[in-house]
């Protein structure tokens, strides 16, 4: 994939590192807001992702002060459309941008420095994973002003406990990172200075691993949740059985028994 890390007019800067490709958020003036445009380049961006070998690991952060703040108001309001249908439209295209992140091969990691509000909230908890610098701030802020967030309340319910997710829900409050973390919301916080070596540390590690065990088990885990216990552990008895033929397994057995590095077949 191509760097255009240097294009200041595109919506969406990428830069490729060996396995790990980190996409930037490119609308700081409007707080990295998700407009129809911004939209429309993520869900392009996936698309092309999931037949994309050479990319095993995903960062994703925004430019300037913000993670993402969400919806882009001014864009609503300036729409000619009917307000409802304009807004079931924007809906419908970030949920699929949404979902079609877990359905990457690719475990895709939010890198937080600064606030992530509304839809970039649901941003963060729709990621697989989530390290946050101690200046960040989350909240699902619809209340304030009229509205509920009602799609981030989707992803937010599925990342932490039901009572958290409410209590984000009912208040709109801005919460700290540390209880971010302490509710689940995500995965590490660290200092500002070390928000970058902490996010390339983990992204760096999980490249190392089978891409074949990645993917499959990332697809696995997500459709386990939807399933009840016993269909969940049928559903995984399959995908062991699955997993166990696999080259990736065969090799990375091997590897392990001979004590040497694991080169795995689909990288």
């Amino acid at each position: 994939m191509t760097d255009n890390a240097a294009d200041a007019d595109t919506l969406l800067l990428t830069r490729q590192r060996g396995a790990v490709l980190h996409v930037m958020l490119n609308r700081p003036g409007s707080g990295n807001a998700l407009s129809l445009g911004l939209l429309a380049e993520l869900q392009a961006l996936w698309d092309r992702l999931e037949d994309d070998r050479s990319v095993r690991v995903v960062v994703l952060e925004g430019a300037g002060k913000f993670f993402c703040t969400g919806h882009d108001l001014n864009e609503i309001l300036a729409s000619n459309e009917d307000a409802a249908e304009f807004a079931r439209g924007m809906a419908d295209r970030c949920n699929r941008m949404m979902q079609t992140i877990t359905r990457l091969p690719q475990p895709v990691i939010a890198k937080v420095h600064g606030v992530a509000t509304a839809a970039g909230c649901q941003l963060v908890a729709t990621c697989d994973l989530a390290v946050a610098s101690a200046e960040a701030r989350f909240a699902t802020p619809g209340v304030n002003i009229g509205t509920w967030c009602s799609t981030p309340s989707v992803a937010l319910s599925r990342a932490v406990g039901r009572k958290h997710a409410m209590q984000f829900l009912l208040t709109g409050r801005l919460h700290d990172a540390e209880t971010a973390l302490r509710m689940g919301l995500v995965n590490e916080v660290v200092a500002p200075d070390r928000l970058d070596a902490a996010t390339d540390e983990l992204a760096d590690e999980i490249a190392t691993k089978s891409p074949y065990a990645i993917a499959l088990g990332k697809r696995s885990f997500y459709r386990q949740l939807e399933l009840d216990t016993a269909a969940a552990y049928d559903f995984a008895g399959e995908v062991a059985a699955r997993n166990a033929g696999a080259a990736d397994a065969q090799e990375g057995v091997a590897a392990f028994l001979e004590k040497r590095p694991a080169d795995w077949p689909g990288r």
